[in-house]
């Protein structure tokens, strides 16, 4: 039986009594958010409101964004990514299930050393893809260059995170790449892989 977002006790600043609210605004609060689906304008704007209010709020504490997005719009995506290197002091990406295309552009905008992901992440980077425009002949020119600008600001965006050559970066991102998580550490994605083994669980004994 569904029951809904979760809610927990928590005590508004100036207030007496303790008020519930959703475990995501309760986690807001602590500068943590979350992005677990496709990523459109909305969901990018809702994003950068909540990265520009903590930074308004709290410039003393890191931010940490978990993603587990299968992608999303590329201009939503920049933008998400350009806000999340305004986070003061600094910023945390974790990634958890499938952080694909966008998603994963997303994450490596990251503090460096401070990109995590969990032992079963996935990460899938290529190019970015556009729909052809649909005008007249003489139009197409100008729509290729402007669907060559996503590409080459996404492709210098891994460059400068990875450290990589811009070339290598074009090379890979030329097909899809699917990666675990301790092979996306090698390409430089992501940082530490946090708990590669998990601990045994204890025996316990039948008798």
């Amino acid at each position: 039986m569904p029951i809904g977002v979760p809610k927990v006790s928590f005590r508004i600043s100036g207030e007496e009594d303790m008020v519930r609210i959703d475990t995501h605004n309760r986690l807001y609060r602590e500068r943590s958010s979350f992005l677990g689906q496709h990523l459109d304008d909305e969901i990018a704007n809702q994003l950068i409101c909540i990265t520009t209010h903590s930074n308004g709020e709290n410039r003393s504490q890191d931010t940490h964004s978990y993603t587990n997005p299968p992608g999303g719009a590329v201009s939503a995506g920049i933008s998400v990514y350009d806000i999340t290197q305004s986070a003061v002091p600094d910023a945390h990406t974790i990634r958890v299930g499938l952080a694909a295309s966008m998603g994963s552009s997303i994450s490596t905008g990251g503090e460096i050393t401070k990109r995590i992901a969990l032992p079963h992440a996935r990460v899938t980077i290529h190019q970015p893809a556009s729909s052809f425009y649909e005008g007249q002949a003489g139009e197409r020119p100008m729509e290729a260059e402007e669907i060559l600008k996503p590409r080459d600001r996404t492709t210098k965006i891994y460059a400068r995170k990875t450290g990589k050559p811009l070339w290598v970066v074009s090379e890979d991102m030329e097909r899809d790449v699917f990666t675990s998580a301790r092979e996306a550490r090698v390409h430089g994605i992501i940082d530490p892989v946090v708990m590669d083994t998990y601990p045994p669980r204890p025996i316990v004994s039948s008798r």
